[in-house]
């Protein structure tokens, strides 16, 4: 199989070029322009997942050889999360080699999250399945970069953190509530706030409700443990 120029291009990108180009194809093939004779990469999102996490805890625990267990989860989570998946996918410009049908196309679905996280997952499978577990690790390692090291700055769940700061207080889980919602229908902006029982808010905006959820959450965590 040839590969388009975009393709080429592509491999330049992650580092590495195929022997077997029909995994990279079948990698970026989202499921809405699959068919009995083209695969989507739904099999390879779910490898990939695997692959990643495999090298992120071997990572962690080559770089900090104290940390407990409870100190590594949370690390671990920001990296193999969606959301970390995603911000690689788009340092490399993932979605413009995506396969998506007419549909997905017309709703944005080159910058979705969710669709650039399942496309790096399945990238990562592909190289392993080309060229075996090192590869895949090397490329894994030198994509996701200074995010291995500088995670414990941002390693900590909002939501979680948000919630435990009201449990602590006798107060009611935060409540999120979509207040604004801005931009075309294919690429929407959404304003959360969250509010706790003693009257405490933020609001934040991004591009789908689960960051600007996050982005409340944290923006209100700041404000509190500034007064604590």
């Amino acid at each position: 199989m040839k590969l388009s120029k975009e393709m080429r291009a592509f491999q330049d990108r992650i580092g590495h070029d195929f022997a077997q180009p029909e995994l990279l194809v079948r990698a970026l093939t989202h499921p809405s322009v699959s068919s009995p004779n083209r695969q989507d990469n739904q099999r390879l999102e779910f490898l990939g997942d695997r692959v990643l996490g495999l090298v992120m805890a071997t990572a962690l625990l080559d770089h900090d050889k104290t940390a407990s267990e409870g100190q590594l989860a949370p690390r671990f989570n920001a990296l193999v999360r969606k959301e970390a998946c995603a911000d690689v996918a788009r340092e490399i410009d993932l979605g413009s080699v995506l396969k998506l049908g007419r549909s997905e196309m017309m709703s944005g679905g080159r910058r979705k999250l969710a669709l650039l996280g399942d496309g790096m997952e399945a990238v990562i499978a592909a190289v392993y399945k080309d060229a075996g577990f090192e590869v895949a690790q090397a490329m894994i390692l030198r994509l996701w970069g200074a995010r291995i090291h500088q995670v414990e700055d941002d390693a900590r769940d909002a939501k979680t953190a948000l919630q435990e700061f009201a449990q602590a207080r006798r107060q009611s889980p935060p409540a999120y509530v979509e207040v604004a919602r801005s931009g075309p229908d294919h690429q929407p902006i959404f304003t959360i706030a969250v509010r706790l029982d003693d009257g405490h808010e933020e609001r934040a905006s991004a591009g789908s409700k689960r960051l600007a959820e996050q982005a409340a959450a944290k923006a209100l965590l700041a404000r509190l443990e500034q007064k604590t």
